[in-house]
């Protein structure tokens, strides 16, 4: 096997041409642009160990040291059955690389016309809902924008016509394409091999099977969904070309704080105000929930700061429907002093609760500092 001529390059290649040749043919006959196909798999196991070859000075030269100078194409062309390498095609007919590319699309478009049902792509759409929306759930309304089986051919991309001759290898059966030292022939992907038509190509769809349309769509979304949840919706996605299943839809969710209540989980933490005297006295008070107001009871000596729990009144789990607990934080809020007699009150309150309530905070510090001083 000659890698020159697997690379369709004369022996005087410079290193750049090497590159050019082998992303041509890699481009050509990689596995994944044919999957299945045992030959191109073999043949770009030989592109690539000549490419190696010949890409690496070193190993240049010792393989130009050692190659047989009189290998003649029969005896080099094991594994390219059906190419013909008798054609040197240059200057204004040799192939370019959009051209491979072009081809390369077409096999896969071909592949596809006749191939296997392949499923739809997913698709991907964004929603902003409010706090109180996300809370409750239901029924939201959209516009899904989805390539759907074309309804001239029913998906199929071709309809059938009055057998014809095939007008793209001109009734032969196969195609021909060059590329550097070699000529390429192959069945005709359009008439598989026949050289007659009996269809011809959806005049809706262009063969691609499909059609956008752009639809209404109710979708329903459970309570409780977080910020940045999804929604799935099945079968909604793209239709998938030659009877393929269906992709999904796949629905981002955004909820917009709320201005009191913050979510931690299934949990929803709220900050109340209390004043002094319901603080100190005790008290009950009506705070705001999701199903409105709640009563929670603050008992005497209440500490700012200080959480009260309100079971079963939180956020829905959208996985089971059981509800989170409502955290009450209280903080305490000083009176607006606005007499004379109000002043005299808390006067005398202090005098009669004399306690010096920064006692401990006072004992911690002089506890510090004789440390300081023994160490």
């Amino acid at each position: 096997m000659d890698f020159y001529i697997v690379l369709g390059l004369d022996r005087d290649a410079s290193f750049g041409d090497v590159k050019r040749a082998y992303k041509r043919l890699a481009r050509r006959h990689h596995p994944d642009i044919n999957p299945g196909d045992k030959m191109a798999a073999a043949q770009f196991r030989q592109i690539a160990d000549a490419y190696e070859t010949l890409i690496d000075p070193e190993r240049r030269r010792r393989y130009d040291a050692g190659a047989p100078s009189g290998a003649t194409i029969e005896e080099s062309a094991f594994g390219f059955e059906g190419f013909d390498f008798s054609v040197k095609v240059g200057g204004a007919s040799a192939s370019t690389f959009g051209d491979l590319f072009a081809d390369v699309l077409q096999q896969r478009e071909a592949r596809r016309a006749h191939g296997e049902a392949e499923r739809g792509a997913d698709l991907h759409q964004a929603i902003t809902l409010s706090f109180e929306e996300a809370m409750r759930g239901g029924q939201r309304p959209i516009t899904v924008t989805r390539q759907e089986r074309c309804h001239t051919c029913q998906g199929a991309g071709r309809l059938h016509t009055n057998e014809s001759r095939c007008t793209h290898c001109h009734g032969t059966g196969a195609v021909k394409s060059a590329r550097g030292h070699m000529v390429f022939s192959k069945p005709c992907a359009h008439c598989g091999g026949s050289g007659r038509q009996q269809q011809i190509m959806c005049p809706t769809c262009g063969g691609q099977q499909f059609e956008v349309r752009s639809e209404p769509l109710t979708i329903q979304v459970p309570p409780g969904l977080a910020d940045l949840a999804r929604v799935r919706v099945a079968g909604m996605g793209h239709v998938g070309p030659n009877g393929g299943e269906t992709g999904d839809l796949f629905i981002s969710v955004h909820v917009e704080p709320h201005p009191l209540f913050r979510r931690d989980g299934d949990d929803l933490h709220l900050v109340v105000p209390v004043a002094v005297h319901e603080a100190a006295l005790g008290a009950k008070v009506d705070v705001p929930s999701l199903d409105g107001p709640a009563r929670l009871r603050v008992p005497p000596g209440t500490q700012s700061g200080q959480r009260f729990r309100l079971r079963e009144r939180g956020v829905p789990s959208p996985r089971d429907g059981r509800r989170g607990d409502l955290v009450v934080e209280v903080r305490l809020v000083l009176p607006k002093l606005l007499d004379e007699r109000s002043k005299e009150l808390l006067r005398e309150f202090g005098k009669i609760n004399s306690e010096d309530v920064r006692r401990e905070l006072i004992h911690h510090q002089g506890h510090q500092g004789h440390q300081g001083r023994t160490t």
